[in-house]
């Protein structure tokens, strides 16, 4: 069920934003009367509102991202009206149809000069599947009609917005992740089209091994030997490509296979499927070094994830956590 909350004041309102979103700072714009409206749903981890309020600016204060245990990213759709995005040294003027991703770890400034309607969509950063390094290139970088990829996506959130009333239940969780990897992709052309990324060339090296990899995450068998010859490097040199970035191959493969069973687990269309199909699903074949595995990145066995997710229940964008 769609939740709806208005404020008629901008005391009210900063209270609203900081609960429904991550805790944030609010100032008004001006002196006049002010009125504030929030219209959306979570479905579990991730939350689809559409903002609509009077002039006024959010802060995400260093202090406020101290105090906060998770990692989110924000999507801005504007739908009405213009906003001012800065982060990460950079600031975007936001226009109708304009999409711009923001960090909920890092410091952040939204203005608004007027009366305004975006969209917002909050997600766990795991979900893109994108080092943080590349997105961190991303933030206050203005995407939309200009965009090859933006010209397809931004319509398509402009629609998953109007159904936000009829967005319930298993099919309405699917939807809402396919949104997410659609943006995936959007944020992953962007970063390695970039003028600077020519130059790079065993970090685009990187990213098409991460990417075959993502393809053969079902194949339990999946070892560097054959991650290396499918791209003509030795073992070695693979070794080294990941060492490089802070990790490993088998380091990879692992937490990529994870988030995509801890994503099934949270699916209500996988809800009468296995555990340990789930697992054998992305890889991993044995049970009992699935659950140990899971636990340990995720602090719970599977079955007991599940279970916590779905008792919990998403019963409005509110419950998303700070």
């Amino acid at each position: 069920m769609e939740q709806v909350k208005r404020a008629a004041s901008f005391d009210e309102w900063r209270r609203i934003v900081s609960k429904s979103f991550v805790p944030l700072e609010a100032d008004p714009a001006g002196r006049g009367p002010f009125a504030g409206r929030l219209s959306g749903r979570r479905l579990n981890e991730l939350a689809i509102i559409e903002v609509g309020a009077s002039a006024h600016a959010v802060r995400r204060t260093p202090e406020l991202i101290a105090a906060s245990e998770h990692a989110y990213y924000k999507l801005n759709l504007q739908v009405s009206g213009h906003g001012l995005l800065v982060q990460d040294g950079r600031e975007t003027l936001l226009a109708p149809g304009d999409l711009a991703i923001y960090d909920t770890q890092r410091p952040y400034t939204l203005s608004f000069d007027g009366d305004f309607t975006t969209l917002v969509m909050m997600f766990p950063q795991q979900l893109v599947g994108l080092p943080r390094e590349d997105i961190a290139d991303l933030t206050a970088v203005r995407m939309g009609s200009g965009h090859r990829l933006g010209r397809a996506v931004a319509p398509f959130l402009t629609q998953v917005g109007a159904m936000l009333p009829e967005l319930d239940g298993p099919i309405g969780h699917r939807l809402a992740m396919n949104v997410v990897d659609l943006l995936a992709t959007l944020l992953a052309d962007e970063a390695y089209s970039r003028p600077g990324r020519a130059e790079a060339g065993q970090s685009r090296l990187l990213r098409r091994v991460q990417h075959f990899i993502d393809g053969q995450l079902s194949n339990p068998c999946l070892a560097p030997a054959e991650i290396a010859a499918a791209h003509y490097i030795s073992t070695r040199s693979l070794q080294k490509l990941f060492a490089d970035s802070g990790s490993t191959v088998a380091g990879w493969i692992r937490e990529r296979r994870l988030e995509r069973c801890r994503r099934d687990l949270l699916d209500p269309l996988n809800a009468e499927l296995p555990v340990g199909a789930i697992g054998a699903r992305w890889g991993l074949p044995d049970a009992a070094h699935f659950s140990r595995v899971f636990r340990a990145a995720y602090g719970a066995a599977p079955t007991t994830y599940r279970r916590a997710a779905a008792e919990s229940g998403p019963p409005g964008f509110a419950a998303v956590p700070a």
